[in-house]
């Protein structure tokens, strides 16, 4: 009966996902329901003493790097920097390849530090134009914007200052550039195997005459190259965010040392700050910071006629992402404390006795569940990261090793039909669940896959 505790207000978070309920309610509310039908009288305790506390944790740690995020992608768009970047790639790699030209402009832009929200916005008008000039069926747009932004570049290339890799840092003790080796060989299969598919779709949509498509909705209107900003200025803030993420990494490691202890300005109410927990969060927020000025300071003039209404709407943006995941996080710390949980994970660690499948399953199942990548991976890191720490130093097997798992797995089975980037991208787009979602699910599938790659790589071959 624990068990069915644990499970029921799983279920009813995804329900209420799936619905397009506010995560924000609803994931206090399941939670504290499954408390209630074991014990009412612990309600208030569970709400304030783990809910809260759990979520007011999360907004601690990464509502900086929410709003900083949301407001360089915003600028980015308003400099007009997104479609420069888009046409270059697209010149550069040619219309013909339009596929592919989508996948590298969404892949750039995410791994630069954009938001993929604002990427599928951006990316839509330039898919639209490639897939009418080359007639290809636009129910395929979604699927290549979804490899692009969604994917390898979300939580498998080392260094992606996207949430999902930053993330287990704090419980990991790691940096957003671990395990290398294992993400690039995760981000090339998923790369290649994702561009292959989508090669098969188009050929196969040829051969049976389906073209472009006519009556659709939400079509923008034709773009123009005229007035854009030179491209390579505009890379230049993306490739400044990646290297100051490396840099300020390793400055922060080490002139800090392995704590800032407070007393030593005169301060003694606040605890000292443990370093490693906190550099990579610091880093990238210092590189979003970095980005953010280097546009101002290329484009202000293009930039400050919107920037104050436009800043407004990225920061309610960045609240609403940030209370969402740090809601899922405080559900996940309700969950994690009920009896059932603890004989639900000793049951899935009897299955399943390595950490790292453990670890995978786990963390992609509860991104399926609550559709968000950043909410299961928080739920499981919140309850069970101690327990994959100490499993792996049994084996050998390093926090880095662990990171990227957990990243990639928690970019897995996340993006489900209730997952808030799914329904985005079809509604941008004017297409249905049933026009599209094939196509995304397959990249489901490609994600998943990939973390079984790297975990037998690393079996085998021992490489980080």
């Amino acid at each position: 009966m624990e068990i069915f505790f644990v499970v029921l207000p799983l279920l009813l978070l995804m329900y209420a996902a799936y619905r397009g309920l506010s995560v924000i309610l609803f994931a206090p509310l399941t939670a504290l329901l499954a408390v209630f039908l074991i014990n009412p009288s612990w309600v208030p305790a569970f709400f304030s003493g783990i809910f809260m506390e759990k979520m007011a944790g999360f907004v601690k740690l990464y509502f900086p790097v929410f709003l900083l995020g949301a407001i360089f992608g915003k600028v980015i768009e308003l400099a007009g920097f997104a479609k420069s970047i888009a046409r270059l790639i697209i010149d550069l790699i040619g219309e013909s390849k339009a596929m592919l030209a989508i996948v590298l402009v969404g892949a750039l832009l995410t791994y630069g530090g954009v938001s993929l929200f604002v990427v599928a916005f951006a990316l839509y008008p330039f898919a639209s134009e490639l897939f009418k000039k080359t007639n290809i069926p636009k129910r395929l747009i979604p699927g290549t914007i979804a490899l692009g932004a969604f994917t390898f570049t979300m939580d498998a290339l080392p260094g992606s200052p996207q949430i999902q890799n930053i993330i287990p840092t704090a419980f990991f003790k790691t940096t957003t550039w671990a395990a290398p080796w294992l993400g690039l060989i995760g981000g090339v299969f998923i790369l290649s195997t994702g561009m292959v598919y989508l090669e098969w779709r188009r050929r196969k949509a040829k051969k049976a005459g389906e073209g472009y498509g006519v009556g659709h909705i939400n079509e923008p209107g034709e773009m123009s190259s005229d007035n854009l900003p030179n491209a390579f200025l505009a890379i230049l803030p993306l490739f400044l965010v990646g290297i100051c993420n490396k840099i300020f990494t390793l400055l922060i490691n080490s002139s800090y040392g392995v704590s800032f202890d407070f007393s030593s300005v005169g301060i003694t109410e606040t605890a000292p700050i443990e370093i490693q927990k906190m550099a990579a969060i610091w880093a990238v927020e210092g590189a979003l910071v970095v980005g953010i000025l280097t546009v101002l300071f290329l484009a202000f003039k293009k930039v400050k006629t919107n920037l104050n209404s436009q800043i407004n709407i990225s920061i309610g943006g960045a609240l609403l992402a940030t209370l969402n995941t740090g809601s899922e996080y405080g559900f996940g710390g309700v969950i994690a404390a009920l009896p059932g949980f603890k004989l639900l994970n000793e049951s899935l660690s009897s299955a399943i006795k390595d950490p790292l499948a453990n670890e995978a399953v786990t963390i992609t199942t509860l991104a399926g569940i609550t559709g968000s990548a950043s909410g299961g991976l928080s739920i499981a890191l919140a309850s069970m990261s101690e327990t994959y720490l100490a499993a792996g130093a049994k084996l050998g097997i390093t926090p880095e090793v662990l990171h990227r798992v957990a990243s990639m797995a928690s970019g897995g089975m996340d993006t489900l039909p209730h997952n808030g980037a799914v329904i985005t991208l079809l509604a941008i787009t004017g297409l249905t669940h049933r026009q599209s979602y094939g196509d995304i699910f397959m990249m489901t599938l490609i994600k998943t896959a990939a973390v079984a790659l790297i975990i037998a790589v690393y079996y085998s071959t021992g490489i980080v």
